[in-house]
């Protein structure tokens, strides 16, 4: 049973890691766009970026708490019960995004207590709007696409997000530099193109989702569902922990940038080059742990507890197996990878010794995504964010903090100091998930608590 459930991660999980990748590939392209406009523009889009990611990460989060309570619907026969949850979820991230859209109108305010330069100000200010307004087409579009992934169709998130790659290229290329007829906006236009992707992705997931004969016979839009205070409490429940949780990581990464910065242009660039393609191996654990949700969440369903703890062992074993090539081929091509995002030797140095650090965690990074999937599968997602707040924040970054900048215990290490805190909090929390999940699948064998 073991090969059995293997099958059925792997085949959840490979269109997942196309979407996650191309998902990536989306902010690089704007990067790399906005910087061959100018560095003024590439800067803007890259502070823009940083303060709407984690917005957009909340609305995810949320939302990711809708998979496991439609897979076990699923899995239990309940289907008739899934277009109401289904609703119920879209009350409150719709709310949640909307207050989000409404927060452009103290952009200007909030960006003009700054001491930025002026022009850097108003391209960020008019990016970071753009984006905001683009929210609830964000929150839309993830919602019909977590409500495809929750019944286990994983194929159709894949192929509307290459879609969107291959829209926002060009929307980008016709808004930067004002062709055919557009003006000329440089930055801004990629603020505009990424909304104008979201608003298409939402517009294919729904065209998908309404003439779709899989899901014909879950009747997502076949009636209109009150709000239930309840039941949008419950779903909250679930999904504030697991928007926590992806905001500890994320934001754990950007106050490291923000600390390193007094060390130097190089030390922030070489830091820069190991986060992103570490954040790209990433997307190996990530698209086995939403696929381990899932089927966690419908063997649940089923009563199959058993077989469910089968599933989380044979996703543990699959991204190991994973995470070790993934090692590998980071120590190996440390520096050839090193030399695709920069020119500049000292910066290739640097990132290549960062990049051994990074392919130390891998193993431990998969262990801990995959873990923190089971548990959303479990729904057991409150203790999943204490676990990572500690593991991250008073773990990892006390570590990192006291190696990279200090000299209590040895001369400052500067940059590879904060890995070293990486790889610390990363195991920490490998740990404590991975013996979370063996607590709550005795409790689930032996009775001692209900599903």
């Amino acid at each position: 049973m073991l090969k059995t459930e293997l099958k059925k991660i792997v085949s959840l999980a490979w269109p997942l890691l196309i979407a996650q990748v191309t998902q990536t590939l989306m902010g690089v392209s704007d990067t790399i766009m906005a910087g061959r406009y100018s560095a003024l523009d590439m800067a803007a889009v890259a502070i823009g970026f940083s303060i709407t990611m984690p917005v957009l990460f909340f609305i995810q989060g949320l939302v990711l708490a809708l998979p496991p309570i439609i897979s076990r619907l699923n899995g239990a026969n309940q289907n008739h019960k899934i277009a109401n949850a289904t609703q119920q979820t879209f009350y409150l991230i719709l709310s949640v995004a909307l207050i989000f859209s409404a927060g452009t109108l103290l952009v200007p305010f909030l960006f003009s207590l700054s001491s930025m330069d002026p022009d850097l100000r108003d391209i960020t200010v008019a990016y970071t709007q753009y984006i905001l307004l683009g929210a609830p087409a964000f929150a839309a579009y993830q919602l019909i696409r977590n409500f495809c992934e929750g019944l286990s169709i994983t194929k159709p998130t894949m192929i509307i997000m290459v879609l969107g790659l291959a829209v926002n290229i060009p929307a980008n290329y016709v808004l930067i530099y004002g062709k055919f007829g557009f003006p000329e906006m440089g930055g801004v236009g990629c603020g505009i193109a990424t909304a104008l992707v979201f608003t298409i992705m939402f517009l294919a997931t729904l065209t998908y989702a309404l003439k779709s004969k899989k899901l014909a016979p879950f009747q997502l839009f076949g009636k209109a569902y009150k709000p239930d205070p309840a039941t949008i409490w419950q779903t909250f429940k679930l999904g504030f922990p697991i928007a926590l949780t992806i905001l500890f990581e994320v934001t754990l990464f950007g106050v490291v940038a923000l600390l390193l910065s007094p060390l130097g242009a190089s030390i922030v660039a070489s830091h820069q080059v190991a986060l992103n393609f570490s954040s790209i191996m990433f997307m190996f654990p990530l698209s086995i742990g939403i696929a381990t949700s899932i089927r966690v969440g419908y063997l649940i369903g089923e009563d199959n507890y058993e077989n469910a703890k089968k599933a989380v062992l044979g996703a543990v074993l699959l991204g190991l197996g994973i995470a070790a090539l993934t090692a590998t081929l980071t120590i190996v091509a440390r520096t050839q990878i090193a030399s695709l995002y920069s020119t500049d030797s000292e910066v290739i140095s640097l990132a290549a010794s960062l990049m051994l650090l990074a392919s130390l965690f891998q193993l431990s990074d998969s262990v801990q995504v995959i873990s923190a999937g089971a548990l959303r599968g479990y729904k057991d997602t409150a203790m999943m964010s204490y676990i990572t707040f500690i593991a991250y924040w008073l773990i990892g970054l006390p570590i990192g903090y006291t190696l990279a900048l200090t000299d209590w215990l040895i001369a400052p290490m500067g940059a590879s100091g904060f890995w070293i805190g990486f790889i610390c909090g990363l195991s920490a929390a490998a740990l404590m998930l991975g013996l979370r999940v063996n607590r709550i699948q005795n409790k689930l064998a032996n009775g001692q608590m209900r599903t």
